[in-house]
């Protein structure tokens, strides 16, 4: 496994193992975030058992793990060229987690990056265009679970 420290935390690949952290890390920052993101349309349990028999085993899980703890305080999800998922806990947020994280996926997928965010979370937004993200397409919500206008976004070296 590859470890990239950096300060107080390391991103290493994930394993089945992080599953249950990770999903915890997903649930406090989705819950914080609200409302410029909707509330999550599956159940706590639901998103728990995603992690373990989805996102764990199918896609590949990187991890922010605080050094000195050993818990982990961020995650993305790469599933091909997608950004799938990138969450940081909301202790951590405004700390560099999101933007090592980012920059480990641009590193592993240097020929460029795809991502969606919800349109109205202003915060993200700014995040992914500070890293050079583009917005590229613009939706209504209504391909989304949540049913919520998106934005999908663009990376290019």
């Amino acid at each position: 496994m590859t470890d990239r420290s950096t300060g107080a935390i390391a991103v290493r690949r994930g394993t089945p193992d992080d599953a249950p952290a990770a999903a915890e890390v997903w649930l406090r920052s989705r819950k914080a975030a609200m409302p410029a993101i909707p509330a999550p349309v599956h159940s706590d349990d639901e998103v728990r058992h995603h992690f373990r028999t989805t996102i764990a085993e199918q896609r590949e899980l990187w991890v922010a793990v605080d050094v000195a703890g050993s818990e982990v305080v961020g995650l993305l999800v790469l599933d091909g060229a997608d950004v799938d998922q990138l969450y940081v806990d909301p202790s951590r947020w405004s700390r560099g987690v999101g933007s090592q994280l980012l920059a480990l996926a641009k590193q592993q997928r240097p020929d460029g990056l795809w991502l969606w965010t919800f349109q109205a979370n202003a915060g993200a937004r700014r995040f992914y265009e500070r890293h050079g993200f583009a917005a590229v397409e613009e939706t209504d919500g209504s391909g989304n679970e949540e049913q919520a206008p998106d934005v999908r976004y663009a990376w290019r070296p």
